[in-house]
């Protein structure tokens, strides 16, 4: 179950990041309005994605772990996306952050629940 969780993370964070920033490339000369609604269109097949990985996952690791868990995919996709298609130069700044929220993680999935243990 916690692969299909992960698979299912990814790929909403890749609808998800063309939702919130591809429209910075692809729709700059369009007015606002058409952008939200693209944008609105894509998020749509995140939800669609996002939802049911947090049901898969969850009972398998608790809520703060899904959140975390989202938050690392999310910078790790954000960076090849910036990369990639935005066509930004590679910074070590979004490397710093993701392994700051690594560090996140290390705390919300050590020790099992981590839901109201005292460490």
């Amino acid at each position: 179950m916690w692969l299909r969780t992960i698979g299912l993370l990814v790929l909403s964070n890749v609808f998800m990041t063309f939702a919130w920033y591809g429209h910075l490339k692809t729709l700059r000369d369009r007015p606002l309005w058409i952008a939200i609604l693209v944008s609105w269109g894509i998020a749509f097949f995140e939800y669609c994605l996002q939802v049911p990985a947090n049901r898969a996952g969850f009972g398998t690791f608790n809520l703060g772990q899904l959140k975390v868990m989202q938050e690392v995919i999310t910078m790790i996709v954000f960076m090849v996306f910036a990369v990639l298609y935005m066509r930004r130069p590679f910074s070590m700044d979004l490397v710093w952050a993701t392994l700051c929220l690594c560090g996140a993680a290390y705390f919300v999935f050590r020790g099992g629940s981590g839901e109201g243990a005292a460490h």
